[in-house]
């Protein structure tokens, strides 16, 4: 690992500590500015980190390795977006609230449309590389995955490709989608299809 992969692996202690201190910041002083504070540090720290990391050493699509001496930017936009994913209530709050999480995806580099109706179970692993249509529909308990991991010759191989869901799309209740799936205008995704890297649905009828 890189000196700034280490460093990069530290972020999530960083959010947690930094939010343990606002919040005890918060009870000794409540007011607007430590609210302000708080919900930063939760919520606009990382989105702005993952901004200037990704500005720097964008994510590319393809394939790359992680045991080797380069720095993997996927690693360190991974770490940057790990409080969510070990943390999933900090983003079920904002599907909750029309529009709030469209947007939230918006800022971290994500294209979504119109209308878009988000179950409070979900997950998105790579949340900057999405593509996501009007009027879609996702059922309970899916997950969108933009890249993939696996041992290929003693080294850890990834492939990094974002998901293109089209308009009036519905995905069926636990479905996972992997990197490079394209999905048509219009498709119905039956419960718990499963849709492998780089695959295409054909338009729905």
């Amino acid at each position: 690992m890189t000196p700034l992969s280490v460093v990069l692996a530290y972020f999530p202690t960083v959010i947690l500590l930094l939010s343990a201190a606002s919040f005890v910041y918060l009870c000794a002083h409540p007011g607007l500015g430590a609210i302000a504070l708080f919900l930063f540090i939760l919520y606009g720290l990382p989105v702005l980190t993952y901004r200037l990391h990704q500005w720097r050493y964008p994510v590319q699509p393809g394939i790359s390795y992680l045991r080797g001496h380069a720095y993997s930017p996927w690693w360190g936009s991974h770490q940057i977006q790990a409080i969510y994913i070990a943390f999933p209530a900090l983003e079920t709050v904002l599907r909750l609230i029309p529009g709030a999480f469209s947007l939230w995806l918006r800022l971290w580099g994500a294209k979504v449309g119109r209308q878009v109706y988000w179950t409070p179970k979900l997950e998105i692993a790579d949340r900057g590389l999405v593509e996501i249509g009007d009027r879609v529909v996702f059922g309970h308990g899916i997950g969108i995955y933009s890249h993939i991991i696996k041992p290929r010759r003693q080294d850890l191989m990834l492939y990094v490709k974002p998901v293109k869901i089209g308009n009036g799309v519905f995905l069926g209740a636990g479905s996972h989608v992997a990197p490079g799936v394209v999905i048509a205008d219009g498709t119905y995704l039956p419960v718990a299809t499963h849709l492998y890297p780089n695959q295409t649905t054909p338009k729905s009828t």
